[in-house]
């Protein structure tokens, strides 16, 4: 028995090195420089009882060096005084434009109706999304992102990242989730299979907006105006990739672990509806990690060519190693690297909660 367990150990272990090793082909490519189409852009910010966040965040995106962009900021049937604010800044500046969204019985407290309504209000063409509690890092973002729009490319992927708390554990695991999640969909988007996007860095044309039918085939589902929009409409020929530091944005990151488990149990309902392939990549890529981990502590224990055990373990994890710590350096996240074994045991295992979680009971969706 220990001999096949070990056998099932190193072909796992073989398993994730191929992930990782596909994964080189994004991490050692350079970002490139931006653009200088200066093509009209429509920036879109949906918005759900964010007073406050407006008032912070809003300023860096009117601030961006960029000839030619307007801000639409859609109130989503907010309880709060989000209409308000919104109203405010329209006066000080002519590029903010509102959509103030009422609920209805159809729609209630849909993101995507929110954003449809959002989307046909835009005067120009692309369109780049943002959430309301996330600031650009850099006065080029919108330069970086449209000027991504060159030939047949239709779909932009950016890096969404969070704020960083040194003193919050919590903050390093959310962190490096994210990074680890942005490895994976600039990776399978490098190798011709885009499969997902995150709704705080993203930007598409309206032309394929429509042509996708908008939200159509997923408007029954409450989450997903990101990552299911781009699942269906990306392709290798569409997508282009946005990942240098300056065209990033950073969001406000969950404070307690209960808000951070609803958001992922959320994330990882909707992953369900994604294509098969994509579905049965990142299944495999979960469970082996998952059983890499049980097995190697279950040999340890065994004692059954322990040094074998070790030895596949360091060649996994050292790759592993070598891949964090270039990305993070790419999305200045390279405090979380020291880390990620300890991080990925207790990620691989919430996400395994999860899964069983959301087959008793499905989460709640926007807020």
């Amino acid at each position: 028995m220990a001999t096949i367990l070990l056998g099932i150990f190193i072909l796992i272990s073989l398993i994730i090195l191929g992930f990782y090793f596909a994964f080189f082909s994004f991490v050692n490519e350079k970002p490139s420089a931006p653009s200088n189409l200066n093509s009209p852009v429509s920036v879109i910010v949906c918005a759900k009882n964010e007073a406050e966040n407006l008032k912070t965040f809003l300023p860096s995106i009117l601030e961006q060096d960029y000839p030619d962009f307007e801000v639409i900021i859609i109130n989503d049937a907010s309880m709060d005084d989000t209409l308000e604010v919104i109203e405010d800044f329209q006066a000080l500046d002519g590029r903010v434009k509102s959509v103030n969204v009422q609920n209805n019985e159809a729609f209630w407290a849909n993101k995507k109706y929110a954003l449809t309504l959002g989307i046909k209000k835009a005067k120009n063409p692309y369109l780049i999304f943002t959430d309301a509690d996330c600031a650009p890092q850099s006065k080029n973002w919108i330069r970086y992102m449209s000027g991504q729009f060159q030939g047949k490319k239709s779909i932009v992927l950016g890096y969404g990242g969070y704020f960083k708390d040194t003193r919050s554990f919590l903050n390093k695991l959310v962190r490096f989730e994210t990074l680890l999640t942005a490895i994976q969909y600039f990776s399978y988007a490098k190798l011709g299979n885009p499969y997902m996007g995150v709704g705080r860095n993203l930007a598409y044309t309206s032309q394929q907006f429509y042509a996708q039918k908008g939200f159509a085939n997923h408007l029954h589902l409450r989450s997903g105006d990101d990552d299911l929009f781009v699942n269906e409409a990306a392709t290798k020929e569409n997508t282009a990739l946005c990942y240098h530091p300056e065209a990033s944005t950073r969001s406000i990151p969950k404070k307690n672990f209960k808000t951070w488990l609803h958001q992922k149990r959320r994330h990882v309902s909707v992953a369900g509806h994604y294509k098969r392939k994509d579905k049965f990549l990142l299944t495999l890529f979960y469970s082996a990690r998952f059983f890499f981990w049980i097995l190697f502590f279950l040999l340890l224990v065994l004692q059954f060519h322990w040094q074998i055990t070790l030895i596949v373990a360091a060649v996994v994890l050292i790759t592993q190693a070598i891949i964090y710590t270039k990305a993070a350096k790419q999305f200045e996240e390279t405090d979380v690297v020291w880390f990620f074994p300890f991080l990925e045991v207790i990620l691989i295992f919430t996400q395994f909660s999860i899964f069983i979680a959301n087959s008793i009971s499905k989460p709640k969706h926007w807020k």
